[in-house]
Formats: structure tokens, C-alpha cells, sequence
């Protein structure tokens, strides 16, 4: 799935205010800033996946600690014990939304609670920021943050191969990471603190996937790709002697030093003509293991070897599962297993059709067998049975003709991983998911193992638009790659994404206010159409009939009893129809590209953007009408929602921050507009049930106000607002969409870019919503307990602390809450792994959904920061409900 998220919000080019001062436009002036953030839960509406996985990392010292990276969506730590999947960069911010993009990861197998991510979405123009090395001493929980001076590219072709980042294995403190772009290999001797270029490293790399291509997109030297060590040559506390190195160059792939990075040199006699996606050194086997394509992928490939290197001899062995003349696919996936030496497992991760495949060997490569083969052809048999029943959407609602199967092994499969201390258990990303299985040796057997989604918590879809009708499923959305998908339950994986048709990509959705079964989308697709209908509330789809000339979606506004529809789609002009969409007509007075919105009480009225000037149909989109307002964003990163029930009450958001940037208001259909004074900047407007007492609906936008950026509500029609997320839930970049619940006051529903819909819930209180029923009363765990407090740093007027709470009971818990008193006022500013409050010196921190689980024996740690003055002691006494717990 091709995932170049393109980020308007921050790329927009806008030409400033326009001249003149605008008669219509006006500054509210009553306007106050309350910045007092209200508490909110956060959570994803579970997807489970949607995007591709191109890293997995095992920890090869502790067992059961894992991580995987996405290349738009951020980093994840696996949680054993709910075989679930913790996600770790939710705190980058707006500025930093390209540090969502993860090109590399590191887990430290010296000291396991380190983990490093190289991060960077792209290394053209699309990213205005350099790239960074971050690091964390928690596993993630928190991290640091080095800049780099040059970027990175975690959504760049060739992300799928490495890993670029790597600790030595007997001196931690020192860390190799390949660079793209031309900067060749840097290094870092003080744990990833400060880095420096490796001046002597002969070859920066030189392979482009399209050299002509301007955007400097396929056109980036893809560079270093990977390093590796060889544990066997170092002693603990003295660095590894011999490093490999990968490089994107058909004819000089592979380098190595043997003396700790002081010189390196190529591999004499290595393969030439393909580039090494990955090198997997078993030194228990004394071999290093490449897989090879002809292309740097990771969608590309179609030629590709596999072979073996003797560290000792320096022997070349190719050990291709088949004749390379007989591939249509490059190599990529590479894992040895480290419980059993010799045994080597490869996948062909760009074949496409029928189906990925994945190669074992138990004899370092001398022979193979294939997770599937031909009988008669077309009819396959598999060593394998895939059971997706906890994501039924993974089918794609395909029904295909053999050799194809629904749901399919994979595509994209560039990260395959055993478990270094379970032969049994391994897992493999492709372009939608994780998959794995935890009984891997029925493969050797002759019996079949059971491939299953590992992608729980893992949520990884872009957003482009977002709707919550006031009847029927309390969440619809409009996604890139899976094309979008109909909530009725947010806590639950839906059956199916849209179908019939399934767009790649859905670029705009809508409903009719007053009849919500009534619903369109619209979006991309390479052959078929590009809108759609439904007249069951999302439940089942219909085609439309496309313009001449749609290339894509666009945006689509359904008239408020759905009797109409406005599109403006790609390719085309803006048209109009009745009924659904076997016949259009083009609307005239508005200008080809703009943003198409409905009045959501008056079924003939619409209104468009475009380039600074905002248009009004009042005749169903027959003919728009420019109005005479000014000073509105002389761009097109604007988003616009008329509020439901309200005729003429038009809200609108966004700008650039080198012209006109904010929030707008008009009530009389876009005449007129008033620049609301206390938001600085915003992009993206929604709105929600009103609060009790208040007369108008509650307002949702993702915005800079007071200063900060972050997610902000306001009850009383804009005058105040409140920020309702805080800096651990950012979540990069949100200015997609954004909307409201109108049955369940305070919960608001907000886009990302590679986080999936993220969904907060205000703890003041509020509606339920029998559709999505709210988690039941925590019991009080029963049994004994210990807990283990630890200042882990300290600063003037700052610290970090760890605690592990342990059950030293014989009963599983369920749920837990832990209470304690501060001995000296101290104050907790951020927590991660728990939900913290506190009042005065009491502090009480509770679990979080995916560590409420807590077996006898089992311990589970959360952490926090905090401000102290004079003194910093650690707490005597802690409880658990209203036991008392052991305090180690």
C-alpha cells in the first residue's frame, strides 16, 4: 500500500491577507482564552492494523520484549501479558508531526530497558524537518530526543530494509546508524547522545529508485540500509570488532570492519546486480545471511537471490530458495533462529500475485521448503491455516479464483522475525498488519501452523475525514489505503471496510442531517468508480456513476434530507446531482477543486472554498454565488462544517502561517465572517452534543490557542476554551478532520496520520452511548502485594520515578489502583503506563486498558514525572484499594 501521506495543513503555500480591509470580516473581541485542560481517556476505534509494518525488533537478552515501527504511525512495544501492542511516540507534537515517521529501531540487549528509534518521514521538501535520534531508558515510556543534521526518511522507498540503527552488543554505548541521502554512516559513543559522521566509511550509497522523478521523492539515494555486529568478536564492556554493513549500491552492497569502526572494506567476491535488504548474522552458525532484490522496495522487485558468508572464510554461498531466473520478486524478510542454529527463514515480499511466500531451512540454506505450493496448478496446499476472525476485515471482502486465497499470507512482508527464546513463536508485518504464530515447528512436523493477526493496539490508518451521525453507527470513516470503515461499536474490530466499491482511498464522506441512512463517499480508485452510496446508514454500498473526466475523489456534500448531492472531484469541475448519482450536471460559479460542504437545515443550500473566496448555492448546487467577504486564507488548507441545525451557521478553519491562520464564524451563509480573536491558529472544526445547560452545540477543533497547540473544546460558542488533551496524547499531526458525538456530550472524535481515529472521553462526566458502553467499575483486587518505588533521575526541581507494583497474591487481578502520599508536596506532572490524579500530597494511579490484567506472580511498572523543592523523599506507604502493600 503506498503510503505518502502529503500533509496540506503544513505544505499549503498561501499567498497572505489580501489587500484591502474587509468590510465583512470582523474580530470577536470578546473572546477569552481558558487553557485549564480538562481529564479525557483517550483511545483508538479499534481497526487493529491498516497500514504497513516494516520492523519488527526482538530484544536478544529479555525474553518477551519486542517492538515494531510503522513509516507513518510511530513506534509500538509488545505487551505479553494481553498480546497487545503499546504505543510509544503519542507525544510528538504538531511541529514535529514528521518524527511519527519511524526508519529505524534499536532494543538494547545490554541494558533492555533502552530502546533507540531513528525517526523522519521523508528526506524531500514534504518534511520541513530534519531528522532525530531518540531514546528512552523506559522502554519507551518517555524519551529524549537528539536532533540530526540531515532527515530521514520512515515513508521514503527502501524503508522496508535494514535495520539502519544498532547497538553494540558488548559496549551499549556505542551505536551505528545508516544514513539516506548521501550522509553515509554516523556513530554515537555516548549512548546516543551526540553522533558523528564516520568519515572513513568508503561508500555512501548511490541507488535511486527514479532518478528523473523532481519531487525528490524516488529520486533520494536511499544510502546506508543497514548494520550489523558480530557478537563473537567483542568482550563485555570492549567494543565488537567486526561490523557489516549494508548499502544501497548494486555493485558494492556489503562492507566490513573488523577493528571496532577504525577501518572498513568491501566483502571481496560478494554478489553484484542487487542490493542487500537485510543482513542477519548468526554467530552462533559463523554466517552472515543477506536477502537480495534487484530494487530497493519496498513495493518493487522483481528479481532476487538469497546467499550465505562465511565469517571465518570469507566463503559466498548462494543458498536461493529458488533459481533466480524462476523469481518474479525480490527477497527481503530474513530471520535465523536463535534457539536453533542453521535454520533460516526468507520471504519474498514483493509478490504480489498470488501471494507472498515464505522460504524455511533447517540446514543454513541448503535446502528449503515454501509455506505454500502448487498441487495442480491453480490449486495450492499450505503448511498453514490463517484464522483472522479477530480481524475479518484483513478478507478485504474478496471472494477470489484460485491460486489467490481471501484473506492472503501478506504482501509488502520486508520484516520477519522468530523469537529468539521461543522456536515457535514468529511474526512477519505486511502492508495491512501484523501477523505471527506461536506454533511455528508444525512447519518441520509435516502438520500446519496457525497464522493469526498479532496487531491488536497496533493502529495505523491515515485519516482524511470523519463523520458521527445522530442516529445508527456513532462513528464513520473515511481512510487512506483501507478505504474507510462503519463503527457501531468503537471498541470492537468491524466485520468489513467499505465495499462494493472499495476504494484504495477515501478522500471525503457525508450524511444527510436529517436522514442519516442517507450517506456518500468518495475516493480513489485505478479502475471504477469514485463515489458511492448508502441508504442504510453505511451498512451496505451502492456505485454511482462518475463524471467524464474524475480522476479522484475530491470532497461530497449531501443535501440535508439527502435528496441531493454537490461533488467536486478530482479531474473535473463541480457537479450536482438528484437522487444518487446516475446522472450529473456541472455546477456553475465555482471554480474546479473546491471544497464542497452542505447546509445542515436547508436541503438546497451549499457552500464551497476555494483560493481565499468562499461560494454559496442556494438552488441544490445548480449555481454557486462568490461571496463578497475578504481576509478569509488565501489557501486551500481550509476546512468548513455548517453546524446541524442551523441554517446559515457556518464554521471555518485554517490558513498558513504567512497569511491569514484561525478560526471563522458567519451565520448568515458566508456573507459575513467574524475571526474569532482568542485562537491563533486552526484547522480543522467539528462539533458535539451541547452541555447541560448550554445553548449550542459543543465546538471541537485542533488548533494553536494561547500559544499551545493541542485539542481544544469550547461550550459557549467559542468564547472560552479548554484543552482537553495534554502533551503525551499529540499524536503529530490532526488537522484532518475532526467531529464531535451528538448523543454523548464531551466525546470527540479526531483524526491522525498514521495513529488511526483516536477517541477521548471527558471524565467530568456526561451521556452514555449504548452503542459503545462505558468499562465497568474496577474491582478492588484481593490478595497481597508489593511495590517498588525508584527515582530514576533528578534534577533541580524535576524527577522521573518508576514504580512496580507486584502481585504477591494467589488471585489475578483485574484492575488496579494504587494509592500513596508524597512526603514533601512533590507534584506529578506527566504519568505514562497508569491514569494518575492527585489532590494535594494524595496520589492515586490506576491501570490503563491494556495493563489491567495483573496474574499472581505478575508485576506490572508505570511511571512518572514530577517537580519537588527542598526535598525529594520517596513515599513509606502504599495501598492497593484499601490493602496495604509491602514496600521493597
Amino acid at each position: 500500500m503506498r503510503r505518502t501521506r502529503i500533509l496540506t495543513a503544513v505544505l499549503a503555500l498561501a499567498a497572505g491577507l489580501l489587500a484591502g480591509t474587509p468590510p465583512a470580516l470582523a474580530a470577536d473581541s470578546t473572546a477569552k482564552v481558558s487553557l485549564a485542560a480538562d481529564t479525557y481517556t483517550w483511545k483508538n476505534a479499534r481497526i487493529d492494523g491498516g497500514g504497513f509494518v516494516p520492523g519488527i525488533v526482538f530484544n536478544r537478552s529479555e525474553k518477551n520484549l519486542a517492538y515494531a515501527r510503522t513509516d507513518i504511525g510511530g513506534a509500538y512495544r509488545w505487551q505479553e501479558s494481553s498480546k497487545t501492542w503499546t504505543p510509544l511516540l503519542d507525544s510528538v507534537g504538531w511541529d514535529d508531526w514528521g518524527h511519527t515517521g519511524v526508519v529505524s529501531l534499536a532494543s538494547d540487549s545490554v541494558d533492555p530497558n533502552k530502546v533507540y528509534a531513528a525517526v523522519g518521514t521523508y528526506t524531500n521538501s514534504w518534511d520541513p524537518k530534519n531528522g532525530a535520534v531518540m531514546r528512552s531508558s523506559n522502554r519507551g515510556a518517555s524519551w529524549q530526543k537528539t536532533d540530526l543534521p540531515f532527515k530521514l526518511g520512515g515513508n521514503m522507498p527502501g524503508r522496508g530494509m535494514g535495520e539502519r540503527l544498532a547497538v553494540d552488543p558488548n559496549k551499549n554505548s556505542v551505536l551505528y546508524l545508516g544514513a539516506p541521502s548521501g550522509q553515509g554512516l554516523w556513530r554515537s559513543t555516548d549512548s546516543g547522545v551526540s553522533w558523528s559522521q564516520v568519515a572513513n566509511f568508503p561508500n555512501v550509497g548511490n541507488y535511486q529508485q527514479d532518478p528523473s522523478d523532481t519531487s525528490g521523492y524516488a529520486s533520494d539515494n536511499q544510502g546506508v540500509v543497514w548494520v550489523t555486529f558480530d557478537e563473537s568478536t567483542g568482550t563485555s564492556g570492549n567494543a565488537t570488532r567486526a561490523i557489516y554493513v549494508g548499502v544501497a549500491d548494486l555493485q558494492n552492497s556489503v562492507y566490513r570492519s573488523t577493528d571496532a569502526g577504525a577501518t572498513w572494506t568491501r566483502l571481496a567476491g560478494q554478489p553484484t546486480g542487487h542490493l542487500a535488504h537485510k543482513g542477519v548474522l548468526d554467530a552462533a552458525g559463523g554466517s552472515l545471511y543477506l536477502s537480495y532484490s534487484d530494487k530497493g522496495g519496498p513495493y518493487d522487485g522483481g528479481k532476487g537471490q538469497v546467499w550465505r558468508y562465511a565469517t571465518a572464510t570469507g566463503t559466498w554461498t548462494n543458498i536461493s530458495p529458488v533459481a533466480e531466473a524462476d523469481t518474479y520478486y525480490g527477497f527481503s524478510g530474513l530471520t535465523v533462529d536463535r534457539q536453533k542454529p542453521g535454520t533460516v527463514m526468507a520471504t519474498a515480499y514483493s509478490s504480489w500475485w498470488p501471494d507472498t511466500q515464505i522460504f524455511r531451512s533447517k540446514d543454513s540454506g541448503a535446502t528449503w521448503t515454501r509455506a505454500w505450493d502448487y498441487t495442480s496448478y491453480p490449486n495450492r496446499a499450505n503448511r498453514y491455516t490463517m484464522d483472522v476472525s479477530s480481524s475479518p476485515w484483513l478478507t478485504w471482502g474478496a471472494n477470489p479464483s484460485p491460486p489467490e486465497q481471501a484473506p492472503k499470507l501478506g504482501w509488502m512482508t520486508e520484516s520477519l522475525e522468530i523469537d529468539p527464546f521461543d522456536s515457535n513463536r514468529m511474526m512477519y508485518g505486511t502492508g495491512a498488519t501484523v501477523y505471527g504464530t506461536e506454533n511455528l515447528t508444525n512447519w518441520d512436523s509435516g502438520g500446519q501452523f496457525t497464522i493469526k493477526p498479532m496487531v491488536q493496539g497496533l493502529e495505523e490508518t491515515a485519516v482524511n475525514d470523519l463523520a458521527s451521525p445522530p442516529s445508527g453507527a456513532p462513528l464513520l470513516s473515511a481512510l487512506g489505503d483501507v478505504g474507510g470503515f462503519r463503527h457501531t461499536d468503537l471498541a470492537k474490530v468491524p466485520s468489513m471496510m467499505f465495499t462494493s466499491p472499495n476504494f484504495t482511498t477515501t478522500t471525503s464522506l457525508d450524511f444527510a442531517e436529517t436522514n442519516a441512512n442517507t450517506v456518500v463517499r468518495v475516493g480513489n480508485l485505478d479502475s471504477g468508480p469514485h463515489i458511492a452510496f448508502s441508504t442504510d446508514n453505511g451498512a451496505n454500498w451502492f456505485a454511482g456513476t462518475d463524471p467524464s473526466g474524475v480522476s479522484g475523489g475530491g470532497t461530497v456534500a449531501a443535501a440535508s434530507d439527502g435528496g441531493r448531492f454537490v461533488w467536486s472531484p478530482d479531474g473535473t469541475g463541480v457537479q450536482y446531482t438528484t437522487g444518487f448519482g446516475s446522472s450529473w450536471s456541472a455546477s456553475s460559479g465555482i471554480p474546479a477543486g473546491a471544497i464542497v460542504e452542505s447546509d445542515r437545515a436547508d436541503a438546497k443550500t451549499f457552500y464551497g472554498f476555494k483560493s481565499g473566496k468562499f461560494y454559496v448555492s442556494t438552488d441544490g448546487g445548480a449555481t454557486f454565488t462568490a461571496s463578497a467577504a475578504t481576509g478569509l486564507p488565501s489557501g486551500d488548507s481550509v476546512r468548513f462544517k455548517a453546524l446541524p441545525g442551523g441554517k446559515g451557521d457556518v464554521w471555518l478553519a485554517g490558513g498558513a502561517t504567512d497569511g491569514a491562520y484561525g478560526l471563522w464564524h458567519s451565520t448568515d451563509g458566508g456573507a459575513s465572517w467574524t475571526k474569532l480573536s482568542n485562537v491563533d491558529q486552526a484547522d480543522a472544526i467539528g462539533f458535539g452534543k451541547a452541555a447541560t445547560g448550554a445553548s449550542y452545540q459543543t465546538l471541537y477543533t485542533s488548533a494553536k490557542i494561547g500559544g499551545v497547540r493541542g485539542i481544544f473544546r469550547s461550550t459557549d460558542k467559542g468564547a472560552t476554551w479548554t484543552r482537553i488533551n495534554d502533551d503525551a496524547h499529540q499524536w503529530g499531526w490532526t488537522g484532518a478532520a475532526i467531529t464531535g458525538d451528538p448523543r454523548v456530550y464531551g466525546r470527540v472524535y479526531v483524526s491522525t496520520n498514521g495513529r488511526g481515529v483516536i477517541y477521548g472521553d471527558t471524565s467530568g462526566g456526561g451521556g452514555t452511548d449504548p452503542t459503545d458502553p462505558t468499562d465497568p467499575t474496577d474491582p478492588t483486587p484481593t490478595g497481597a502485594c508489593a511495590v517498588t518505588y525508584k527515582i530514576t533521575n533528578q534534577w533541580s526541581g524535576g524527577f522521573q520515578a518508576d514504580v512496580q507494583l507486584s502481585n504477591t497474591g494467589s488471585s489475578a487481578w483485574t484492575g488496579w489502583s494504587l494509592g500513596w502520599a508524597f512526603p514533601n508536596a512533590q507534584t506529578i506532572s506527566q504519568t505514562w503506563n497508569a491514569e494518575s490524579a492527585q489532590s494535594g500530597s494524595t496520589v492515586t494511579a490506576k491501570n490503563v486498558g491494556w495493563n489491567a490484567n495483573v496474574a499472581a506472580g505478575s508485576s506490572v511498572s508505570f511511571g512518572f514525572t514530577g517537580s519537588w523543592s527542598g526535598t525529594n523523599g520517596k513515599p513509606t506507604a502504599f495501598k492497593l484499594g484499601d490493602r496495604a502493600c509491602t514496600v521493597a
